[in-house]
């Protein structure tokens, strides 16, 4: 099935993902949380972090501006990459959730304590009247090892790793995000400076309109009048404020692209005049996979299976744990025997059977929490994905729309530049007053306006679309 000539469903992927969970969250005993075991192995973080700007990955961040062919729009974009500081927390959160994989695999591992005591005393005085001195170091060796005999630690070892695979994407899915808003500012800079270059020439041609207007009246033309100059100075005064406003709103828009780009927001950048040309049409059926590939779906199914580990893990937490302790320790006078014969050391191995009789209700509460919050990811990850095909649909919807829109503004501005044209000759002539030209020029000004936003709005659109699809139109998921 094709949706809007454009976009084609195939969303068993989705919501197989989604809807995998047993019917009811209710009971605890039999209820198990969604996800299926994740293997997990030794991961490469540095090097996943690295890939978040390469590969697929790189792609997907920023590989669709090369459909744009904007070299300018490429150097501010990768300008952000670099600078951007909203991204270097993202970094430095990806940076977190590592090192949150290596507490979750420490829980599996033994635990070792070390430490070491010493002390002096001085008591009395001894037969030569000398004050007695003692000195005694202590030496303690604590281990322990809790026996993962349920699987409850494994299952954390797993919730972290896959809260690492969250933040990575959450990673992915800011440089993307960046790169997007990045270029939609050029696009505003861009269009705010060809306002405020429409409204400068508005502004000078109703100087030159006025001029003649004013020179006719007081010559005692009958063709020009009082009130003729009366709407003469009006529309002066209104081009004048038009002017200030563009003006304002142009640098507006330079400022907002220089804190994305990580500069002081000076209104410096200067832009160019002349927007991108609108890539070649959006291919027709595109594929529905192509959504696996946005990061916040990534994110959010990585929370659903970290949650459903979590919620494995608090219902084992009701089983009993077994776990091994032993203590090695050594006075002074036996320090030096302890260092250099092992077997010396005193051992206490204790292995302990522990298991809460009654916590007040406390860990079966504990464990239904973890299977609701374990539901509400389903729930988070349905609602993402359904915004996503939403995003997608009205992004299409809206580039056929602005796309038909240009067809018809572009008759209407080529009739109201002749219109324009025809209406100052046609003045000069003495057939029509001033209020005529006034109105063909204002005509025409709307028009050149009009498309000026049409044409950006195409763009930003076609941006908004590589951002809901997770990138271009063809690269697939990593």
């Amino acid at each position: 099935m094709v949706l809007s000539h454009a976009f084609k469903y195939s969303t068993s992927s989705l919501v197989l993902l989604t809807f995998v969970g047993c019917a009811g969250l209710t009971g605890l005993r039999m209820q198990k949380p969604v996800a299926e075991t994740v293997v997990l192995s030794e991961v490469d973080i540095p090097s996943l972090w690295k890939s978040a700007g390469e590969g697929n990955n790189g792609q997907i961040a920023s590989g669709w501006l090369k459909s744009i062919k904007d070299p300018e729009m490429s150097a501010m974009v990768n300008e952000a990459l670099e600078h951007n500081q909203n991204l270097k927390v993202a970094a430095a959160r990806l940076r977190a959730a590592k090192e949150g994989t290596i507490i979750g695999r420490a829980r599996r591992l033994p635990s070792v304590d070390f430490s070491g005591s010493g002390s002096r005393t001085r008591t009395g005085n001894g037969p030569d009247d000398s004050p007695d001195r003692s000195t005694s170091y202590g030496l303690s060796l604590n281990a322990s090892w809790e026996i993962d005999l349920w699987g409850r630690l494994r299952d954390l070892d797993l919730a972290s790793y896959e809260d690492f695979l969250a933040a990575s994407a959450d990673f992915r899915g800011a440089r993307l995000s960046l790169a997007a808003n990045t270029a939609k500012a050029w696009c505003n800079l861009i269009t705010a400076r060809q306002q405020a270059t429409l409204a400068l020439e508005t502004r000078n041609s109703y100087v030159r309109n006025f001029r003649i207007t004013e020179r006719n009246f007081k010559a005692g033309d009958v063709s020009a009048s009082a009130l003729d100059v009366q709407f003469g100075r009006n529309n002066i005064a209104s081009a004048e404020r038009e002017l200030i406003d563009r003006e304002l709103s142009r640098d507006e828009a330079k400022r907002s692209l220089e804190v994305l780009l990580g500069r002081y927001p000076a209104a410096a950048l200067e832009g160019r005049d002349q927007l991108p040309e609108l890539p070649k049409d959006v291919p027709v059926g595109l594929p529905s996979e192509l959504l696996l590939r946005r990061p916040d779906l990534v994110a959010a199914a990585a929370d659903l299976r970290a949650s459903a580990k979590r919620a494995d893990a608090a219902r084992k937490d009701l089983l009993p744990s077994i776990r091994l302790s032993g203590r090695g320790s050594s006075s002074s006078e036996e320090l030096g025997k302890m260092l250099v014969d092992p077997e010396y050391i005193v051992w206490n191995v204790a292995s302990s059977l522990a298991q809460t009789v009654y916590g007040g209700g406390a860990p079966t509460a504990e464990a239904r929490q973890s299977l609701a919050q374990n539901e509400i990811a389903i729930r988070t990850f349905a609602e993402i994905a359904l915004q996503a095909f939403r995003e997608v649909e009205s992004g299409l919807a809206i580039e056929r729309s602005l796309a038909s829109q240009e067809e018809f503004l572009a008759t209407e501005l080529q009739q109201a530049n002749l219109a324009e044209v025809q209406a100052s000759r046609d003045y000069s002539e003495g057939i029509v007053g001033i209020l005529e030209i006034l109105e063909a020029q204002r005509r025409a000004v709307n028009a050149r306006r009009s498309m000026i936003s049409l044409r950006n709005q195409r763009l930003q659109n076609r941006i908004d679309l590589h951002l809901a699809l997770g990138g271009d139109f063809a690269t697939p998921a990593p």
